[in-house]
């Protein structure tokens, strides 16, 4: 911050010579514009550096939350879903089994489509390949970021490896109730 004062004060002097003396008037043509760039560092150097702030992230199970309205496999309801944690400042990221893509549209589809139809960047939707079991990738992506998890499974199979699941809050359960979605975030993670 220093460096920046002392330019501007020293382009503010040629200035200020330029303009008084008349033999030096050409000092204006470099101390002019010297003098503006200096206050921009000022102003610059002055205004508060603020992060933002680091993502809440949280795992959508896809191929659970799919079922949740009238037990059929609707990408609306993750949509639906989606824009909801996203409205309570959650960074979502979405897994879903290798079948999902035929579930929903007949075709297999991986990461690249669904993330367009989901409005999430590529890099937050994840379709596990053909005989990997989804969940595992579930847990570990909700272990690695500290997240929670969306989804109606317990997980009972996995609780030894990922004691964690067992944490108050830490799946958040959900689904729809007279047409309307709800979301256990009531309890803290």
């Amino acid at each position: 911050m220093v460096v920046p004062v002392v330019l501007l004060l020293l382009s503010l002097a040629g200035v200020g010579i330029a303009l008084t003396l008349p033999d030096l008037s050409a000092l204006l043509i470099l101390a002019g514009p010297c003098a503006i760039g200096a206050a921009i560092l000022v102003l610059w150097a002055a205004w508060p550096n603020v992060a933002p702030p680091d993502p809440v992230w949280i795992v959508v199970d896809g191929s659970n939350v799919m079922y949740w309205k009238d037990n059929a496999p609707r990408l609306e309801t993750v949509q639906e879903v989606l824009l909801r944690l996203k409205a309570l400042g959650f960074s979502p990221g979405v897994v879903f089994d290798a079948n999902a893509g035929y579930l929903l549209t007949g075709r297999y589809m991986h990461h690249e489509p669904f993330s367009r139809l989901l409005d999430l960047p590529e890099d937050r939707v994840m379709v596990v390949s053909k005989g990997t079991v989804a969940d595992m990738v579930v847990l570990a992506a909700a272990r690695d970021l500290g997240a929670r998890i969306v989804s109606n499974d317990r997980y009972r199979d996995w609780a030894e490896q990922h004691p964690e699941i067992a944490d108050p809050g830490r799946i958040v359960r959900g689904g729809y109730r007279e047409g309307a979605l709800w979301l256990d975030l009531d309890r803290a993670a």
